[in-house]
């Protein structure tokens, strides 16, 4: 199973890089287009001339929420500690909050990927930019499938301490 820590290890490294730079994205956009919004506002005061071509970025609103269910869903992966008790005993417990998170995440990817099949047949798109909208949920699929995989290895790791002499 060391190669399954290993493996859930670098991709939950992986994910938290998507996650930042979804993060970051957001941000960057949203910055730029209050800036320009900020242009619209000076021009409706000034009528400076040079000031007409800049305009809010359509869809801003529509992008950011796709990138933050982007940001939430590919941050998940994160374990479980509990500090004050002895090693056994925190084996135990972690193991216990394990099954449930796996549990949990195992239904979360299982509806996710019966979601976006409906968006896919309902042909579901955002309302100013028309991108659909299951790609994202395959994306939450994806990412809580990966989560399993680290608290797959957690799981069987906790076992392990549980079960030691």
């Amino acid at each position: 199973m060391h190669w399954l820590d290993r493996s859930s290890k670098g991709l939950a490294r992986a994910m938290y890089r998507i996650a930042g730079t979804a993060i970051v994205c957001m941000m960057l956009l949203t910055c730029v287009d209050v800036l320009l919004r900020l242009c619209v506002t000076i021009y409706h005061a000034t009528e400076w001339d040079f000031l007409i071509p800049l305009k809010p970025i359509p869809g801003t609103y529509e992008l950011v929420c796709f990138m933050g269910s982007v940001a939430v869903s590919f941050a998940m992966a994160v374990s479980f500690i509990v500090a004050f008790f002895p090693k056994r005993v925190q084996a135990v417990i972690e193991t216990v909050t394990t099954c449930f998170g796996l549990t949990f995440f195992i239904l979360l990817t299982w509806r996710s990927i019966l979601y976006a099949g409906d968006l896919i047949e309902m042909n579901e798109v955002s309302l100013t930019l028309q991108l659909p909208f299951y790609p994202f949920v395959y994306g939450i699929a994806f990412s809580a499938f990966s989560l399993c995989l680290v608290l797959l290895s957690n799981l069987l790791k906790n076992l392990r301490e549980v079960f030691a002499k």
